[in-house]
């Protein structure tokens, strides 16, 4: 069962990668596109990337929990 634990981590660190990765991409092209927005977007890209963060290490612990 220890196996499983590291690959359903790994999936979990690829998932929280990819998607942190699109949220800054994301915010990027929004503050290239409207500068004067770019309080207000990186305030919230911020706050999305905490969230996914959390989600992240909330699956991490239940993989390895399920050792």
């Amino acid at each position: 069962m220890g196996g499983l634990a590291s690959i359903g981590a790994g999936l979990v660190v690829v998932g929280a990668s990819v998607g942190i990765g699109l949220l800054a991409a994301s915010a990027l092209q929004g503050i290239a596109r409207q500068p004067e927005a770019t309080p207000k977007i990186q305030v919230n890209m911020l706050i999305a990337a905490a969230l996914i963060e959390g989600i992240a290490l909330f699956c991490a612990v239940i993989c390895f929990l399920g050792k």
